[in-house]
């Protein structure tokens, strides 16, 4: 076994790699940017290195001098053939699959060919992109970049017209993620289920399959909860798609761990379509390691120093059931934009059956450098509901304060009646997410500022948590907590106006909008936790305040919710003055912290609503810019600036002929 591994990733795959080498007294060796200088996968190596970037080969190889092995996680350099090629000519192992496998499954298009060949059904699509290769295809169509997986880049097309514009963006995309804009398209296969197979594979040329993981919860082709086993497979069928799977492995000298994954039709489950081979370990490897009771990470090495396996694909037994949710850095409130922001509160659950993967700590800033998702929360159980009621019940123990992330969206999804019977299939978060309307109990308050925002301001937040906030901020602001001050005079409610919803706090009592007055109490339990007794009913929540905003947690649940001042007041109403009946904000903001990629406009052009003026880009993310109403465009940024969330990028002034507004 090896004496020393650098981990060539980042975040809580590092994290996660390093729990392993350290358990087999392997010393642990990290890579980190400029950016990740305070990451806790920096803090948990035994020694790290400072390199260029995350896809600098020469970097890499350069940081791992006296160490036996590179392991690359996932993402990044994985299923690069020529860090490979690297590692061989610097004399350390790399810690995956040979250079063949690397390039024959790391290109899609290759990886197609070679398996259609060998007999294994595959989906129709073609590597040569223009209309009459798409036409033969047939709409609708999806665009994949051929290089990377992860989502990233891909995009469907339903229409011939919309083909240009879709290659354009699916490149740029592409070649930022893995420097390699190659696309390939693929006919879109309605409704389908994603179903992978999990492989080991030694020198020798022992396979053996460990069963199959669900991954039909996604977002945009970025997957979000998983599970093992599928609940859609009948046993022959389980035996049938791993044998498929292990021959894949095998037409191509595999070793290590990998994936094959699949499409398989949810009306005709005893069908399946090769997809892709990931040759590297996967985000959702834990839920297998949870059922099978195997350390892929540890095999992973056992195999890169060349042991055998241990086992036959007889000694592969499935026990119980196993449910991963993705905790993702976005913000559902704003279409899932990729959020920022530092972490002030942090709970991460435990318990039987739980399981957490992270890399995160109080204090830790998140930025828009990289991929947003920050951990993964799993659980097991004995069957399929108990797995999905430990997963609920841990996701519910989970604070996130300071960042926007996703805790609550999973929740819902886990809530969901076809989730809860396994009725999955690729699109139902997506019509989930269609049919879904924010929950909020908050009153209706009047508003000069009334179709002002493009989003919520409390992001969902309701009565409890406006209340919540607006008490925890009087608490601090009036010195409620130890003070012994006085005033003359009778006392006078204090008004607090919480994004558009104005409390007032009087004693014992608060005023939210135009409501009558309830009795309410907010009890600290902790520098950051407080009981709301609102109305007779008590609220357990987590509670900080940062600048202007504080942040509420609740059961997963996190709200940021804004205090304005006389002054920000004074400036909204002057703007909505300025822009008279004018019916949209003459300023476009990012919707987003990220980096300018492009621009589609010049200062001085007449845009009409709709328009595209720039795009954005964070975590790997794309984001179109578009002009909110007709107008003349003034531009403020240029492409590579890096723009904060709300940041003004141009703004929209009417036409000359419009006249002067009211």
């Amino acid at each position: 076994m090896f004496t020393s591994v650098l981990v060539a990733n980042r975040g809580e795959i590092a994290c996660r790699v390093m729990a392993t080498l350290h358990r087999l007294g392997i010393r642990a060796v990290a890579v980190y940017t400029d950016a990740d200088r305070d990451a806790l996968h920096v803090e948990r190596a035994d020694t790290a290195v400072r390199i260029d970037s995350y896809l600098s080969i020469a970097s890499v190889v350069a940081a791992a001098r006296g160490v036996d092995a590179i392991h690359p996680g996932y993402g990044f350099l994985s299923e690069n053939a020529d860090l490979a090629r690297a590692c061989e000519a610097a004399g350390i192992v790399f810690v995956g699959p040979g250079v063949k496998a690397l390039e024959v499954m790391g290109d899609k298009i290759r990886a197609k060919e070679h398996v259609s060949a060998a007999g294994v059904p595959v989906i129709p699509g073609s590597s040569s992109i223009d209309a009459e290769s798409a036409a033969r295809v047939g709409y609708p169509l999806l665009v994949k970049p051929s290089a990377g997986g992860g989502g990233k880049g891909m995009t469907v097309v339903e229409r011939a017209e919309d083909l240009a514009d879709a290659l354009v963006g699916a490149r740029r995309v592409a070649a930022a993620a893995f420097g390699d804009d190659t696309l390939l398209i693929e006919r879109l296969v309605r409704r389908p289920r994603h179903i992978e197979v999990q492989l080991l594979a030694d020198e020798r040329g022992a396979v053996i399959h460990l069963g199959e993981r669900e991954c039909s919860l996604q977002r945009r082709h970025q997957k979000v909860v998983e599970e093992a086993p599928s609940p859609l497979l009948d046993e022959q069928t389980r035996a049938r798609i791993g044998e498929a799977a292990c021959e894949v492995a095998r037409s191509v000298g595999y070793v290590g761990a990998g994936t094959v994954e699949f499409l398989v039709s949810d009306e005709a489950p005893t069908e399946f379509f090769f997809m892709e081979m990931n040759t590297r370990l996967q985000v959702e490897h834990p839920v297998t390691e949870l059922v099978t009771g195997l350390d892929l990470v540890e095999w992973q090495l056992r195999v890169a120093a060349g042991e055998s396996l241990a086992a036959t694909q007889d000694d592969v037994v499935l026990t119980g059931h196993a449910i991963e949710a993705r905790v993702y850095a976005e913000d559902p409130s704003r279409d899932f934009l990729p959020s920022a922001g530092t972490v002030h509160v942090l709970d991460e659950p435990t318990g039987d059956g739980i399981r957490v993967d992270s890399a995160l700590r109080q204090g830790l800033e998140i930025g828009s450098s990289y991929d947003p998702m920050l951990a993964k929360v799993v659980a097991w159980g004995p069957d399929r509901s108990t797995a999905i009621a430990r997963l609920d019940a841990a996701l519910s123990r989970t604070t996130i304060l300071g960042v926007r992330t996703n805790v609550s969206y999973l929740r819902q999804i886990l809530a969901d009646p076809d989730v809860r019977a396994g009725r999955l299939d690729t699109g139902l978060l997506a019509r989930l997410s269609a049919q879904h309307e924010t929950p909020s109990d908050t009153p209706e308050v009047s508003s000069r500022r009334a179709g002002r925002r493009r989003h919520d301001p409390q992001g969902g937040a309701g009565t409890v948590h406006v209340v919540a906030a607006a008490l925890w901020r009087h608490a601090v602001t009036e010195g409620a907590w130890g003070s012994d001050g006085w005033r003359l005079g009778a006392r006078r409610p204090t008004r607090y106006e919480v994004g558009d919803v104005e409390v007032s706090v009087l004693g014992d009592t608060v005023t939210v909008g135009s409501a009558d007055p309830v009795p309410a109490r907010l009890v600290r339990r902790g520098r950051d936790a407080a009981d709301l007794e609102l109305d007779g009913v008590v609220h357990p929540l987590r509670l900080v305040t940062a600048g202007s905003t504080t942040w509420v947690g609740d059961h997963g649940a996190a709200f940021e919710l804004p205090f304005r001042t006389r002054v920000e007041r004074l400036a909204d109403d002057l703007a909505a003055l300025t822009r008279g009946t004018r019916p949209v904000d003459p300023q476009v903001r990012s919707p987003m912290p990220g980096t300018v990629v492009s621009v589609e406009a010049e200062t001085g052009d007449s845009v009409v609503a709709g328009q595209t003026l720039l795009t954005i880009e964070a975590m790997k993310m794309e984001h179109r810019v578009v002009a909110p109403s007709d107008g003349i465009v003034t531009l403020t940024v240029r492409p590579t600036d890096q723009v904060a969330l709300d940041h003004v990028v141009a703004t929209i002034t009417g036409h000359p002929d419009e006249g002067t507004p009211a």
